[in-house]
């Protein structure tokens, strides 16, 4: 008799020990979505205590400017430059 396969909901790459760390962004950027939010357990298939321990090293490694808080669409939205109509002088 064949066993089914089943989708398990966890990733098989990070076992339930693995300890993730604040000073590596780049596995942490894997959990992090594009609008800079940080992605739901559900959607990185990771288990609930592993989300916790994601989440809270996101956040160490955003108030060490190790990670960005946001995106840089603020930044590249092309904005007029402001242009003052009185000439500067020394």
């Amino acid at each position: 008799m064949l066993k089914k396969s089943t989708r398990t909901k966890f990733r098989p790459e990070y076992p339930i020990d693995f300890k993730f760390d604040f000073k590596d962004p780049v596995t942490l950027s894997r959990f992090i979505m594009e609008g800079g939010k940080i992605t739901p357990s559900r959607i990185s298939k990771i288990s609930l205590k592993q989300q916790k321990k994601v989440s809270s090293a996101i956040k160490t490694a955003r108030d060490l400017a190790l990670l960005p808080v946001g995106t840089d669409a603020a930044d590249t939205c092309g904005r007029p430059e402001q242009i003052s109509a009185k000439p500067f002088e020394f």
